[in-house]
């Protein structure tokens, strides 16, 4: 039931602020029963749909510069892995449009849908916790979370008003394999009996990343380079594909340098609150380059220059009253740039984007085991790109949604049900005389819905069953795509004929918690029609748009027919005590088949994997050893190439001085400690570009 309130429109609110948490304390597995709190507060063991909580220590361990590289190692979670700086979460294999990446129940406002290259903009460094949604009650969200949705909860509003006076929490950190120095901190202070100020910022810089011992390019990468050694080339640069061929180790132009900044307020009270924020965010990135394999092919090594200001409200009314219980609201409105820069530092690409989002929900009070969350969600975009590879027009998106929830409870009985109407207009604006784009507007009217039950069979063991029938309305990017575009190496073509995407979803999920041991689970299964994919096309079909390709093939976004299937699993069982000392064993497993009628394997899709931990948890310390296996992938559509296997290892010990109640604690970690080389198949860049290789990593945490 966590997704359905989420999704239902809850502005969420996080339990206890990061002060309050226990950044070294990793529950027992009897007790993880993480509640959060949105309009309708459930347990993380009673929803309907598959869902992960991470925080405290596992935050602390997983911690990565990208909200990709820190949930990768959820259950039903992998990541685009861009180079170390751009890799946004996948959901069950689903990307890009298809799922939605928050802050604080409001959209990044940024372009990270737009391209595998640009980065999404959300500090996990001030991350409270992040919640991972996945499931048909996601779509709550909006019509474009199909996939689920990852909402990122930080302190930059304040919700509560500090005991002392005062709160203060940091972050220091330190990883070895791209030499990366980062760190940030977060403090409220009250002004008066209801005013609390807030005040964080944060910094990192990261040298070129260390990957492991090997190669970078891929075996087929490689033979394919080293065949053109010694053909002619007709260029002023010719490239050493001997040179690229031999590359190991070391990940070039892949550094970076970010910091954000950011200052909120709030008025809270006993009957409510209402805060603002406002945080500037800005970044330097390199993107890794995609090697030539053949003579005629460019190799590149552009840098993103990225800046955003963004200003939040969040406001909260208890009304107590024997129908209504709360009315929220959450909005969000954010100014976005960034340049793609030349090698020579010039600005090649421009891109521009203005956002509004925001939502009011009305929380009805709970009336005999009845209860639920209406409301209404506006979305804004104005999008533009500007230079040499404007593969879109400027466009402007304006989304409306009407939802509800309602849930009933009685005895070990559960049921929900949730309703989104939504209307979209999306809009080319085209310069008179440019003929290359579509210049309308299209509208789309969306209808979905979902409906689920779950059955206590046991005491701590609950059964689910959902249902959904879900319409997506078409991206801007799958609509007005016309032109070169640098970060997927590939001419993009869209189709503003497009009509809805349209799917139906079953999902069967299975938790049983008791003294010692947990298991969750979910299966799902997804029928989709006018499904949209991007599939590699004779240049013939691109060249009737232009007049060149720039030497780049051709892509084109299509509709069909599509199936998606899959489970994700985890464990944990309570081994022993040994004196102070609790041990704990993990298993994690997820698996995703996804296919395209009459065409095949859907592209870019993470194969299985299993994940195994032995964990020891004391008063003041703790310890973690895991082993992570990827399988191999060769289910792959006719312009990919398979990807081996891999195994990782990992260990990590904690200290936390003062005892676990405290705030301050010490993490070292170890990753890849054999230094593999992997790749990760859901990457465009996995041929060029392979993962960190080992990382040795030192986080401190501390508060007042």
């Amino acid at each position: 039931m966590l997704k359905f309130s989420l999704l239902a429109g809850a502005a969420l609110i996080a339990a206890p602020a990061l002060a309050q948490t226990d950044p070294a304390a990793t529950p027992a597995p009897q007790s993880r029963d993480i509640i959060v709190t949105a309009a309708v507060p459930q347990s993380e063991r009673d929803v309907l749909q598959g869902t992960s909580v991470i925080s405290g220590e596992e935050l602390t361990r997983n911690l990565r510069p990208t909200i990709g590289e820190t949930l990768a190692r959820q259950p039903g979670v992998s990541a685009t892995s861009f180079g170390p700086s751009a890799s946004r979460p996948i959901l069950r294999g689903f990307q890009g449009d298809r799922i939605r990446v928050l802050t604080d129940g409001i959209g990044s406002i940024d372009v990270s849908n737009t391209s595998v290259d640009h980065a999404v903009i959300i500090d996990p460094l001030l991350a409270e916790r992040i919640e991972v949604l996945r499931g048909p009650s996601a779509l709550l969200f909006g019509s474009s979370a199909v996939g689920g949705v990852v909402n990122v909860i930080d302190t930059r509003i304040p919700r509560t008003v500090p005991e002392n006076g005062y709160r203060l929490n940091g972050i220091a950190n330190y990883g070895s394999a791209a030499n990366e120095r980062s760190g940030g901190a977060a403090g409220d202070v009250a002004v008066g009996e209801h005013l609390v100020l807030h005040a964080d910022g944060s910094y990192l810089k990261a040298d070129d990343l260390r990957t492991g011992r090997g190669y970078l390019l891929s075996p087929s990468a490689r033979a394919a380079a080293l065949s053109q050694v010694g053909l002619p080339q007709d260029t002023d640069e010719p490239i050493d594909f001997a040179a690229s061929a031999g590359l190991r180790n070391r990940l070039p132009n892949s550094a970076a340098t970010t910091w954000t900044a950011g200052a909120g307020a709030s008025i809270i009270t006993d009957t409510g609150n209402l805060g603002v924020s406002y945080s500037h965010y800005d970044s330097l990135y390199g993107v890794p380059i995609r090697y030539a394999t053949a003579v005629g092919q460019e190799q590149e090594a552009p840098r993103l220059s990225v800046v955003q200001n963004r200003v939040d409200l969040r406001g909260e009314v208890n009304t107590g009253g024997e129908w209504l219980d709360k009315i929220r609201i959450r909005a969000g409105q954010a100014s976005y740039r960034h340049f793609e820069l030349e090698e020579d530092g010039s600005v090649g690409t421009a891109f521009y984007n203005k956002g509004l989002e925001g939502r009011l929900e009305i929380v009805q009070a709970n009336r005999g085991g009845w209860q639920g969350a209406s409301g209404v969600q506006y979305f804004n975009r104005i999008f533009n790109v500007v230079g040499d590879e404007a593969f879109l027009p400027k466009n402007e998106t304006n989304q409306t949604g009407f939802f509800t929830l309602q849930q009933y409870s009685a005895g070990p009985f559960r049921a929900e049900g949730g309703l989104r109407y939504e209307l979209t207009d999306v809009a080319g604006r085209v310069p008179y005389g440019e003929d290359r784009f579509f210049g309308g507007t299209r509208h789309f009217e969306a209808l979905s819905g979902s409906i689920g039950a779950s059955y206590a069979i046991g005491d701590g063991i609950r059964i689910g069953l959902n249902g959904s029938r879900t319409e997506r309305a078409p991206s801007a990017e799958e609509l007005l795509a016309n032109g070169p575009h640098a970060g997927t190496q590939a001419y993009e073509l869209g189709s503003p004929d497009f009509r809805l995407e349209k799917s139906w979803g079953l999902e069967a999920t299975l938790h049983a918690h008791g003294d010692g041991y947990s298991f969750d689970a979910s299966a799902y299964y997804n029928w989709f029609t006018n499904y949209i994919s991007e599939n590699r096309v004779d240049p013939s079909v691109c060249l009737t748009r232009t007049d060149e390709l720039d030497g780049l093939p051709c892509f084109q976004y299509q509709q069909g027919d599509a199936r998606y299937y899959g489970f994700e699993a985890d464990a944990s069982v309570r081994l022993a005590r040994i004196g102070d000392y609790t041990i704990n064993a993990d298993l994690l497993g997820d698996y995703v088949h996804a296919n395209i009628v009459d065409l095949g394997p859907a592209p870019r899709i993470p194969p299985a994997r299993v994940l195994g931990g032995i964990e020891a948890q004391g008063e003041r310390l703790g310890g973690r050893v895991e082993v992570e296996h990827v399988f191999e992938q060769n289910r792959i559509a006719a312009f990919e190439t398979p990807t081996s296997d891999y195994t990782m290892v990992n260990a990590s010990a904690s200290i936390s001085p003062f005892g676990k109640d405290s705030k301050t604690s010490l993490l070292l970690s170890a990753n890849n400690l054999f230094d593999v080389v992997a790749r990760r198949h859901s990457s465009f860049l996995k041929d060029f570009a392979p993962l960190a290789g080992r990382d040795i990593r030192v986080t401190l945490r501390f508060g007042l």
